[in-house]
């Protein structure tokens, strides 16, 4: 791994002043851990307890109040995309961005369709029953679609080597199955969407991503419990 000096002596020295708010369990938190261990930038992980939120991360994002949350020398950024990219502007060695303006905007835009509308798609779905599900099941499956022709011919939608995209659509290779399992709905299809598919493996074959996963034996009950809530909530 290939990093710039500024990282190496932030990192080496024990100079950084960077905490991360967040949960073992969430995707959201990971794709922040991924980006930061890629980097080699040196952190401290602090787990959030989502039912009884600490005074910490209430006064860090007081907009959301919701993880993750990374604060850095005291001064407090929220929202995981936004702290990708202060992350890649902070922390230049192994970039997830590309150089062309027009490829980061693009790989902007499709960090965003891929949360706003994949993803929430799956949260309605797994949120739902009847067919309010199926209608956000059919939705998900609409975005998977344009995500399959992003990823077609390709090893990473970043190319030879992860990027953005691949870090904010990670979640899909590992959490969805036990989304889908817990709600009883199945959107991912590798007939489907073969590229995706094999994307999938690719992605959880990469070292850091493999080595910085939540075991499947504590997911697996989280999103059941999760799934009870939710239903336990619409009766």
């Amino acid at each position: 791994m290939i990093i710039d000096q500024s990282s190496w002596q932030q990192t080496t020295m024990g100079v950084v002043d960077l905490k991360l708010l967040g949960t073992k369990l969430s995707p959201f938190s990971r794709r922040v851990e991924w980006v930061l261990k890629l980097k080699g930038v040196k952190y401290e992980f602090i787990e959030e307890n989502l039912f009884n939120k600490s005074s910490l991360l209430l006064a860090s994002n007081p907009y959301y109040e919701k993880i993750p949350v990374l604060i850095h020398a005291g001064k407090p950024i929220s929202e995981s995309i936004c702290i990708l990219e202060y992350i890649e502007e902070r922390w230049k060695g192994n970039p997830i961005m590309p150089e062309d303006p027009y490829e980061r905007a693009r790989a902007r835009l499709l960090a965003k369709f891929a949360d706003e509308k994949f993803f929430e798609a799956i949260k309605t779905a797994f949120e739902s029953i009847g067919e309010v599900q199926a209608r956000a099941a059919e939705s998900a499956m609409e975005a998977l679609k344009i995500l399959e022709g992003e990823i077609k011919g390709k090893k990473f939608f970043g190319g030879d080597r992860i990027g953005m995209l691949d870090i904010v659509v990670g979640w899909i290779a590992y959490w969805l199955q036990l989304v889908e399992e817990a709600a009883g709905f199945k959107v991912m299809d590798s007939k489907k969407f073969p590229w995706l598919h094999l994307w999938m493996k690719n992605f959880l074959e990469v070292k850091i991503i493999k080595e910085n996963l939540p075991p499947y034996d504590e997911l697996r009950p989280f999103f059941h419990y999760l799934r009870k809530v939710k239903l336990d909530c619409m009766k």
